[in-house]
């Protein structure tokens, strides 16, 4: 249930959420008059000063690493960009092609001043996730956040439902999440800080019908969530969830075209009657907002919040 904008629709998102698309600082210099200086001195001065304290403010995470899963596009690259902006070092995961997903690290370190890495394990496998839990350990010595949002989706009848898409969907959506965290708590332990942000579903929540693994695995990673909180409450770990409905990502975009061609209507009906059919605020959230509640997550501000399962489905759930 994700989807990433068309460029026109990014850039206005990425202005709204205080990203930019073109270079912080100009290779120009305005010419000073020598009877300004005194107060462009003071007007810097201010700035720097304002700028330092507004610094401090964003990098909460700075020392801390970050590693989100699923995070080549979508809601985990939303995510990630978020944790870099307030510091964190961070280890995208994810497949893609190579010289796109090097674009993206090459980004995450420009902009945000972090050290930034990618692994194309499979999640499918334990081997593959273990390893890339072992390289996150000897590269930066443990994960201090952890961002579980990768995930698949099928859709089939029961009686149809394949059973290798049935295994697929559960090792990905649920079982990966249970391999990074039992792997990350312990050094979370030792620190005596950490944060596990898992990425659920309005799914995990409520069910819709042809959809048995990802709601299994979705109700599933909000039950670990819960047990993981309660088994690291006294240590200065939490573990929450957050439940989005329909965000917007190209996957949402892809689904709106293959909907509106096979039933022979609008886009805008397919958005509003087909895929916000259950969503009460009839519009899609962004990356931005699922980043900046997970984000949240890691503050000391939600030191308290554990355990909880966060709805970000613009009243689906609430009915």
């Amino acid at each position: 249930m994700t989807v990433d904008r068309h460029s026109g629709a990014l850039q206005r998102i990425t202005s709204a959420y205080g990203f930019r698309s073109e270079p912080a600082f100009s290779s120009g210099r305005d010419l000073i008059d020598p009877c300004d200086m005194e107060i462009n001195a003071t007007r810097e001065d201010a700035m720097t000063s304002s700028s330092k304290q507004d610094r401090r403010e964003v990098r909460a995470l700075a020392g801390k690493t970050a590693l989100v899963t699923g995070s080549t596009s979508g809601i985990g690259l939303g995510v990630a960009r978020s944790l870099a902006a307030a510091g964190a070092n961070v280890i995208i995961n994810g497949f893609g092609d190579r010289d796109g997903v090097a674009k993206i690290v090459s980004e995450l370190r420009a902009s945000h001043g972090v050290e930034a890495e990618h692994s194309d394990a499979d999640l499918s496998s334990r081997q593959a996730t273990e390893a890339m839990m072992a390289e996150a350990e000897s590269r930066f010595g443990g994960v201090d956040i952890l961002v579980n949002n990768a995930g698949i989706q099928h859709v089939a009848p029961i009686e149809a439902f394949p059973v290798e898409k049935w295994d697929l969907i559960l090792a990905i959506n649920l079982s990966a999440a249970f391999h990074t965290a039992r792997l990350a708590v312990p050094r979370m332990r030792e620190k005596g800080w950490g944060r596990i942000v898992n990425v659920a579903s309005a799914h995990g929540l409520v069910a819709s019908p042809f959809k048995s693994a990802y709601v299994a695995a979705k109700h599933g990673v909000i039950g670990l969530t819960k047990t993981i909180a309660l088994e690291t409450a006294e240590s200065g770990v939490t573990c929450n969830a957050i439940c989005p409905g329909y965000v917007y990502t190209p996957l949402v975009e892809a689904q709106i075209d293959g909907q509106a061609k096979a039933h022979g209507i609008p886009r805008e009906q397919v958005v509003r009657d087909v895929l916000l059919a259950q969503q009460p605020n009839k519009r899609f959230a962004s990356v931005e907002e699922i980043g900046a509640i997970a984000l949240f997550l890691t503050s000391d501000g939600a030191a308290s919040i554990t355990g909880a399962a966060l709805a970000a489905d613009g009243g689906w759930t609430a009915h």
